[in-house]
């Protein structure tokens, strides 16, 4: 009954009780999986309220959750879970970027673009901050690589919204918040008080605490807040950092900022061992290094094999050890200084080769993609139906070297073969990873057993913490008493029962008695396709799926296949929501993979499962339309009249006659996208020149003239049929448009330029599918998108004569797989003043024609990049696919075109 009365009180459509909507949220980046009874996307402090009160009228516990990416279990429930993701993404910088207000949707690296022309930044830089949320951040009180103490939420919060589990809300920022908080919470505001007082009336406890917090420790809550602070409001609002969605919720935040420091200087130092490498540790921190990431032989050992990692490793002793350190200033005047100080200090180490320091940044970006491979190396080899567990432990810096060799000893006596370890070692804050199994007993007594000795060395042999930075979630929960001791776990037990005396908000964690807490509730993984085994679940794919707002994220998709492996009742009941929740609505835009740690693409999937729905039928009929494709293009022609009838936003027909051009004196060949070919100007747009026409015209223009081959009418990319499913259609178009190149190019002598951005992604990735002489011909080929055409061979050699105002740009999908979104910026700032990427700028969800039969999908996917757009008063959108401008254009109200009416219009005598 409970959880249909809760769909009384709040939209039903945003009450989420079907199995497949339950057991998409049944995991997060954890190893716990708990199915909720219901998903709540909330709405607003009222509707908090509401849920808050029924959770206590029903008896039903409630957990908070953003963006999922917790690594202890915070974020999983078999309550309710409230959603607080998608209706609480509101940022505001304040005060010349020296504050920035945020509620708990936003994702921390948006925050961050967001103070990026303030050149500052949030204090927090989780390793997640691309896709975890300022929710999770404050709720973990979340650090990261430079941020150390100093600089993590607790100590650079202005104030907070929160409502507690009664109801009542506080704004901390008024003037007063203190009385009120006082007035109507009496009972958690002596008792706060008292708590203080006993603090500091036991020296011993007091000397303990400011000791546990003078380095990192998120392990249970933040008791530094009855030392630093003495008005009951403000000591609440800093135990809510920290406190895991367990004492009330944070509904708004200000944060002071700190600045971002442009300049950098970073170096791979390579150590005989790890003693040395510690040792080097002091020195370099105390030179300024912003960032010293401490590396173990089998971390260096995962990453040996990318590409772009230095030889050298692969030749290091079993001992070594290694040292990734950044420098990093302010102003590009004091980069001397900055240089001298670190080569000085290094000069005094003891290494095995010289250091590898640079200020490239491309060489920067090399040497942290060593740091940042090491995490999902081990995932990427793991076994299937095994977990990739990641640990957060911390040492005192002065033992650090030991304490590393104690845990690798571990490893070898639990059998752990492919641990690794790394981590911030300037704070003394290391990780671990492992892989592990959860399908039988013994291999839950295995990880116990291991668990069992990592606390007994960091609390007992080292006094460290067991969560620097991860939160202490369920699986350290057993274990809060054994680190801080019966004194003060038995004040953290206080606080939790003041604040929450039901104890319904997210019971379970941070606070639990039962000694085995952190092994129950084990998520088990079972093998489903062999797209997605490798991922694990850490959500980080989810800021870049269209669909996030509207189905199912990549992540859901492969939770909910993992829950078919394991349940053929479940499997049944879910089939008739899986082909519009996880099919239809995915967009194969393959953005996914550009963030996934292990570099999984779901639209791979989602392909596979589509080819394996469709007919034998459906796929004849495909063939027979990719062996025909001119008669589609004529058919698709005439039908957009027609269509317009029913469609308003389709674009009329493009123009039948091609820009005349010359084959003789041509320095590339231009290839037409067949929705060029096809689609002509949007209802709104201009009726000047076709794209063809300025693509042509800019070219002649620059003295690189192009010609458009006469047979080119016919020929296809294939990705109309590969999105789809239809595989051998696929197969078929690209590898006669390849043969078409071939003779077009005088057998590759000439560049193929294409002027759709998913074409040219298309046929660059199409060599798999490709017979064998076409491979063969495709290696001799050089196929160009427009974009790069244009910046590196046009551009150049063009004159502008005026400059737009202001322009916005969408980088479409494919464009950002290629890396060339920053080419299509530089075309756009030589042609304009202000040239403006939209921070939440993503997937348009357009699909080619898929936001045609599922408009909702585009609709869903651009309603924040509408909004800004709509909000910045641009003179222009460009962008670089006819489709995704169709999809553009609907959304924001105002024409997108392509980028290369900007360029024709800058550089027209």
């Amino acid at each position: 009954m409970g959880v249909e009365l809760l769909a009384r009180m709040i939209d039903p459509e945003r009450v989420l009780t079907r199995l497949i909507d339950r057991i998409a949220y049944a995991s997060d980046a954890s190893v716990y999986r708990l199915i909720p009874r219901a998903v709540v996307l909330a709405h607003g402090v009222e509707e908090i309220q509401t849920l808050f009160r029924f959770s206590h009228e029903q008896r039903i516990p409630l957990t908070f959750r953003a963006a999922g990416t917790s690594l202890s279990g915070q974020a999983v429930t078999d309550g309710i879970l409230v959603e607080v993701a998608r209706h609480w993404r509101g940022v505001r910088v304040e005060d010349g970027g020296r504050r920035v207000r945020v509620q708990p949707g936003v994702i921390g690296g948006h925050v961050n673009r967001m103070l990026a022309p303030y050149r500052a930044r949030i204090g927090p830089d989780p390793a997640s901050i691309q896709a975890c949320m300022m929710g999770g951040i404050l709720a973990n009180n979340s650090s990261g690589m430079c941020c150390g103490v100093a600089q993590n939420a607790y100590h650079t919060l202005r104030s907070l919204t929160f409502v507690l589990p009664s109801g009542t809300v506080i704004d901390t920022a008024d003037a007063e918040a203190d009385a009120a908080f006082c007035a109507r919470e009496p009972g958690l505001a002596v008792g706060l008080s008292n708590l203080r007082s006993e603090i500091h009336a036991s020296p011993a406890l007091a000397e303990r605490i400011r000791f546990k917090y003078s380095t990192k420790n998120t392990v249970g809550y933040s008791l530094n807040a009855f030392l630093d602070y003495e008005r009951p409001v403000d000591i609440f609002q800093h135990l809510l950092i920290g406190s895991e969605g367990t004492l009330g919720f944070i509904a708004e935040a200000v944060l002071d900022t700190v600045p971002d420091l442009p300049v950098k200087y970073t170096g791979l130092l390579l150590f005989h061992d790890l003693h040395a490498a510690c040792a080097a540790i002091v020195p370099l921190r105390d030179a300024g290094a912003r960032a010293l990431e401490l590396m173990d032989r089998a971390a260096l050992r995962s990453v040996e094999n990318q590409l772009g990692c230095p030889a050298s490793l692969k030749l290091l002793p079993e001992s070594a050890a290694g040292l990734l350190a950044e420098f990093q200033c302010a102003d590009e005047k004091d980069r001397y200084r900055l240089e001298e100080s670190a080569l000085q200090t290094v000069s005094g180490l003891q290494l095995l080769e010289p250091p590898q320091f640079t200020h490239s940044a491309t060489d920067q970006a090399a040497l942290w993609k060593v740091r940042a491979g090491m995490f999902p190396s081990v995932g990427s080899v793991r076994r299937s139906g095994t977990s990739v567990i990641i640990e957060d432990v911390v040492f005192p810096v002065s033992r650090l070297a030991d304490a590393v060799l104690e845990l690798e000893h571990l490893f070898v006596k639990h059998g752990y073969q492919n641990a690794i370890i790394f981590g911030h070692a300037k704070d003394g804050n290391l990780h671990f990873v492992i892989t592990q199994s959860f399908g039988n007993q013994k291999s839950v007594d295995q990880y116990a057993r291991l668990m069992e000795d990592v606390v007994r060395i960091v609390v007992e042999r080292y006094d460290g913490s067991l969560k620097g930075e991860h939160g202490t979630g369920r699986n350290m929960a057993p274990f809060v008493e054994a680190e801080w001791g019966s004194e003060a776990y038995a004040m953290m037990k206080r606080v939790k029962e003041l604040a929450d005396p039901e104890n319904l908000l997210n019971p379970s964690v941070l606070i639990n008695a039962d000694p085995m807490a952190h092994l129950r509730d084990l998520k088990q993984m079972p093998s489903v396709e062999s797209e997605v085994d490798k991922c694990i679940e850490c959500g980080f794919c989810e800021v870049r799926c269209p669909s996030r707002d509207l189905t199912l994220t990549p992540r859901q998709r492969i939770v909910v296949r993992r829950e078919m492996a394991r349940s053929a009742e479940s499997a049944v009941e879910m089939e008739a929501d899986f082909g519009y929740m996880a099919l239809d609505t995915c967009a194969v835009d393959g953005l996914c993979a550009t963030a996934c740690p292990v570099g999984i693409d779901t639209g791979a999937l989602t392909k596979r499962l589509r080819r394996e729905r469709h007919s034998a039928m459906a796929h004849g009929v495909a063939r027979f339309l990719a062996n025909h494709f001119e008669v589609v293009e004529r058919c698709a022609r005439l039908a957009l009249p027609i269509g317009r009838f029913w469609k308003a936003d389709l674009p009329v027909a493009a123009r039948a006659r091609y820009p005349h051009t010359e084959r003789d004196g041509a320095q590339a060949v231009y290839f037409p996208a067949c929705i060029s070919r096809v689609l002509g100007r949007l209802r709104d747009e201009p009726d000047d020149m076709s794209l063809m026409e300025v693509f042509v015209e800019v070219a002649a223009r620059a003295g690189v003239p192009v010609f458009i081959p006469g047979n080119v009418r016919g020929n296809c990319c294939g990705v109309p049929f590969s999105s789809k499913g239809y595989d051998r259609a696929h197969v078929l178009a690209v590898n006669r448009t390849i043969e078409g190149f071939w003779e077009w190019s005088d057998q590759g002598r000439l560049s193929i330029v294409v002027d759709a951005s998913p074409c040219t992604y298309g046929l660059l990735t199409c060599r798999p599918h490709l017979s064998p002489e076409n491979q063969s011909r495709f290696d001799r080929l050089q196929i160009l998108d427009s974009v790069r055409f244009a910046n590196r061979h046009l551009l150049p050699r063009l004159t502008i004569e005026r400059r737009m105002e202001s322009v916005a740009l969408h980088p479409v999908c494919s464009l950002i797989k290629m890396g060339l979104p920053s080419e299509l910026e530089a075309i756009a700032a030589a042609c304009s003043e202000k040239v403006t990427v939209p921070p939440s700028a993503g997937c348009c969800g357009f699909a080619g024609d898929r936001g045609y039969s599922f408009p909702e999908l585009t609709a869903s996917a651009t309603r924040q990049e509408a909004a800004e757009v709509r909000a910045g008063a641009f003179d222009s959108h460009y962008s670089s696919s006819r489709t995704c401008e169709i999809g553009l254009t609907r959304a924001t109200g105002s024409v997108c075109r392509s980028y290369l009416y900007l360029l024709e219009h800058a550089t027209r005598p």
